[in-house]
């Protein structure tokens, strides 16, 4: 298994999470790609693209991910966002420079998640109710799942029960603790 490793999936998966969880159990380095952005470019990415836009959005969030991935560190794990490996050649990227687990969900259960969370913090999805919410999730899953699919690693989430992102976490740790032996 290639260092390091980016977790893909869908907004809602608990990339971010379970990558925080793993890290802290293999005592590694975690880094949340949305955070980074922020920090480099002072904007959240969904400030960024109110101000300049998705495409705009899109390239600094490429270079980010490959600015960092020159940092001396092998041993981390990166929570890439939603949508980063549906752009041009983001999951080829993700191939040269280390290893992918997709952290996959059914649309009922992302959107029962994100109903959880605070939508304003994901212009699009804001003043949705769960119903469309779903109508938003199934067809956008549905044609990102041909980028998810080209991971490395596919990791099948166990539904939308309480520990979900441990069980899920725990997965990835044995996985890991596996291939690198």
């Amino acid at each position: 298994m290639e260092l390091p490793i980016y977790l893909i999936g869908y907004m809602g998966a608990g990339k971010t999470t379970v990558g925080k969880i793993v890290a802290e159990e293999l005592d590694w380095k975690f880094v949340d790609l949305d955070h980074a952005f922020k920090e480099i470019h002072g904007y959240t990415p969904a400030e960024y693209i109110r101000e300049y836009g998705i495409e705009a959005f899109r390239k600094k969030e490429k270079y980010v991910v490959e600015d960092l991935a020159e940092l001396p560190i092998d041993k981390i794990i990166y929570a890439t966002g939603g949508g980063y490996p549906c752009w041009e050649d983001n999951m080829d990227c993700l191939h040269e420079l280390g290893t992918s687990i997709y952290l996959r969900w059914k649309a009922e259960d992302l959107a029962d998640r994100l109903m959880l969370t605070d939508l304003s913090e994901r212009p699009i999805l804001q003043g949705k109710n769960k119903t469309e919410l779903l109508r938003f999730i199934q067809p956008q899953l549905e044609a990102r799942e041909e980028y998810y699919q080209q991971a490395n690693y596919t990791i099948d989430a166990p539904g939308f029960i309480e520990d979900a992102d441990t069980q899920i976490a725990q997965e990835i740790c044995r996985l890991i603790k596996s291939k690198m032996k």
